[in-house]
């Protein structure tokens, strides 16, 4: 029996198949009115790059997916230039791209309502194509529990999409099978045939960063992710700045990944 890596691009193709098999594929807009639907979603921290990478994998299966970014992250800027065509090849390719929001300490939740509509007008304007869907980063009890629902938004935590429960056990009854993998961990079961198979509907969420073609366990993954970002602020530094190429490749060779995984 083939072993595969987990959080390896062979594992998600192999999520991927199965979902394709069950021919309930749906974005969230087609799942709204389904009898039965396994939506994939991505919420992306940390690098567009993980996230480009995997769309390209689901683009070679024909498949495409629903992909959250941040417009708050310290760690990458999606109106950078580059991250900006990256993203829209995504759209081009079929992906639908949304709103990550983060909710920064608001606990207001009308003006929670006002900030995700107010961000998503400006992704928007800035994109050239509407964004219409969002999913809130760490959402808290009193968040999910809220069950946010704008005029022509649609959010991953509806209860359309998502069963809110105080504590999720076993027992705990689901209109939809959520499952996540959250801290490198699938919490609430592994997207494997049973679980994407034996629900009418499903909602799956992966971090990109997580994903790679190798498949890292935690530490090493946090250790190669970090040496990308390293190479990408060397690049963007290189780039501004002309007197800087005399110390690029000292700093290049200042590898940050382990030997064994170079």
């Amino acid at each position: 029996m083939e072993v595969r890596t987990m959080f390896s691009y062979e594992d998600y193709k192999e999520i991927i198949r199965i979902i394709q098999s069950t021919g309930n594929q749906a974005g969230y807009e087609e799942a709204l009115t389904a009898d039965k639907f396994v939506i994939m979603r991505h919420d992306v921290e940390y690098s567009v790059d993980r996230a480009y990478a995997l769309a390209k994998v689901e683009s070679s299966m024909d498949f495409t997916s629903t992909f959250f970014f941040q417009w708050t992250n310290n760690s990458y800027n999606i109106l950078s230039r580059r991250n900006q065509d990256l993203i829209k090849d995504m759209h081009e390719r079929g992906h639908v791209i949304g709103l990550h929001y983060a909710l920064n300490g608001l606990t207001d939740m009308q003006e929670v309502r006002h900030q995700i509509k107010k961000e998503m007008d400006i992704l928007s304007e800035m994109f050239g194509f509407p964004i219409t869907q969002f999913s809130v980063h760490r959402p808290s009890p009193d968040v999910l529990r809220e069950n946010i629902k704008l005029p022509g938004i649609l959010n991953a935590y509806q209860d359309e999409f998502f069963t809110f429960a105080e504590k999720v056990t076993d027992q705990t009854p689901l209109k939809v099978k959520y499952m996540s993998d959250a801290n490198h961990i699938w919490r609430y079961g592994y997207p494997d045939e049973a679980n994407i198979t034996g629900y009418d509907k499903v909602q799956i969420l992966t971090h990109p960063f997580a994903w790679s073609k190798k498949g890292y366990d935690n530490r090493d993954n946090y250790a190669v992710l970090i040496q990308e970002k390293y190479n990408e602020m060397i690049d963007s530094i290189n780039n501004e700045c002309k007197d800087f190429c005399e110390f690029k490749d000292e700093f290049l060779e200042a590898s940050l990944i382990p030997e064994r995984n170079r």
